[in-house]
């Protein structure tokens, strides 16, 4: 609770920056504010302490995410200077505060109106961070589009709390699921007309946090959203709120373990689905930005294996697999900013030459894309590895199967980026630089910072994974 508190105050202080002119401060303020929610979060470690009525719960699972969300942010932060340095910056960055902690209600909920509140505090300003280039028509059309696809999610998501709260009379996690584990007293089993409302339940939350997760068939509003908004909102949408989903699904999903017959096909449909149309359509893309949104969409699949096992190794899985592939796309998609500043593009043909004209860069964009495609000793084959064996354990061989063929659609991709830095083929596109294009010294020192942490971060991740599985 008291990260929830200090971000909080965060938020409050940039709304205020620009009223007593201390704008100049305001991001070193932001950043010493979420170094001090990770620090309020190890604090509360062991606690395990409820407020509201149940409402919360700051177990070590929420904490543990806390600090991956609020831990990513400050990368973020970090390597998005230039999109909070026009006359915006109270409002930009307090958005992105307000929609963190709408983030850590989503992991750390035990009742549902909670979870409710939760997605809408974390969407809300995403959809105004969407469409902040009033001027853009594709950053229009995202906002406009995440808004209404956000809307439909939520109807969703609410309908299926309405037929839950009808079959159970609660909302609270703890108490439905007493309900539900055997051996179940007799006047609390439910009747017939009870297990459509719960079955049905089940499903409009499935389709709910989906559509947040971009699970296929609910991703179709991916790809243009995360294309049409300015890149480092992108980043935020890929790495924050795809980690608050996985949370908050396997959250839900392990209350209803023992109705398996009402959703564990529909899962395992989705995840397959969502692994092979992810990779195999994102090989079809020409613009960098396009195939990392599809991308995206297959490590949904990936990460949908932990829902699908719930075993003791899904928590686990899914924590490591979030904080492997957040680090790895902060890494991504700050070097995909640079080269969209300097190109005004971002294809293919864009990072052509580009480990010759600055080979830090590349080296930053080879590791994160190594780390996507799974490959050792980077801490993405570990996330993969923990994911599979926890479905294997589980019993599900037929969808690891089809998780390895997608990874390995993914290589293919992801090495397209690679060896279109190393090669000598000079880029079509003119940089708006000039010949001089992307000296390292040029390259902000945030980002520098940034860049080499997502390396070493990956690096030691990928080294040391007991170090993050062991925790929860």
């Amino acid at each position: 609770m008291k990260t929830i508190e200090i971000l909080s105050a965060v938020g409050v202080l940039a709304l205020l920056a620009e009223i007593f002119r201390f704008k100049k401060f305001l991001l070193p303020l932001i950043l010493i504010g979420l170094l001090g929610a990770i620090g309020a979060a190890v604090y509360d470690w062991n606690t395990n302490i409820h407020y509201y009525h149940n409402m919360l719960t700051f177990d070590n699972y929420a904490l543990l995410f806390s600090i991956v969300l609020c831990g990513t942010v400050f990368l973020w932060l970090l390597s998005s200077q230039s999109f909070f340095s026009d006359e915006h910056l109270t409002d930009k960055s307090s958005l992105a505060i307000f929609s963190l902690i709408g983030a850590v209600l989503i992991v750390s909920y035990s009742n549902m109106v909670m979870l409710f509140i939760g997605v809408e505090i974390l969407s809300i300003p995403l959809y105004v961070l969407a469409g902040s280039k009033k001027n853009n028509l594709a950053s229009n059309e995202a906002a406009l589009k995440y808004f209404l696809m956000g809307a439909f999610a939520s109807g969703f998501l609410l309908f299926g709390i309405a037929l839950l709260y009808g079959c159970f009379g609660t909302f609270d996690l703890h108490t439905i699921q007493t309900y539900l584990t055997p051996p179940v007293p007799s006047q609390a089993r439910p009747s017939d007309s009870q297990w459509i409302l719960l079955s049905g339940g089940i499903l409009f939350m499935l389709i709910g946090i989906s559509f947040k997760a971009s699970a296929v068939p609910f991703h179709f509003w991916a790809p243009d959203v995360y294309e049409g908004s300015p890149t480092q909102v992108t980043a935020f949408m890929a790495s924050i709120v795809k980690t608050a989903a996985f949370a908050a699904f396997l959250r839900l999903f392990l209350c209803f373990a023992n109705l398996g017959n009402v959703w564990v096909n529909v899962v395992w449909v989705m995840a397959g689905a969502t692994i092979l149309l992810g990779n195999i359509t994102a090989v079809y893309q020409s613009s960098v930005k396009r195939m990392l949104a599809y991308s995206s969409i297959s490590h949904a699949g990936y990460l949908t294996l932990a829902i699908l096992s719930m075993n003791n190794f899904s928590a686990g899985a899914v924590l490591y697999y979030s904080a492997s592939y957040s680090v790895a796309t902060i890494g991504a998609f700050t070097v995909l900013a640079i080269i969209e500043n300097n190109f005004g593009a971002v294809t293919f043909d864009s990072f052509s030459g580009l480990a010759k004209k600055n080979p830090f860069l590349a080296f930053a964009m080879t590791i994160a894309m190594l780390s996507l495609a799974g490959i050792p000793p980077l801490a993405g084959f570990f996330g993969k590895y923990y994911l599979f064996s926890s479905a294997l354990q589980s019993g599900y061989l037929w969808i690891v199967l089809i998780a390895v063929l997608g990874s390995l659609i993914g290589v293919y991709y992801y090495f397209r980026v690679i060896i279109t830095m190393y090669s000598t083929a000079p880029s079509s596109i003119s940089p708006e630089g000039g010949e001089n294009l992307l000296p390292f010294g040029e390259v902000g020192w945030g980002t520098k910072i940034v860049l080499i942490i997502t390396i070493l971060l990956s690096l030691a991740l990928g080294l040391f994974p007991d170090l993050v599985i062991r925790l929860i």
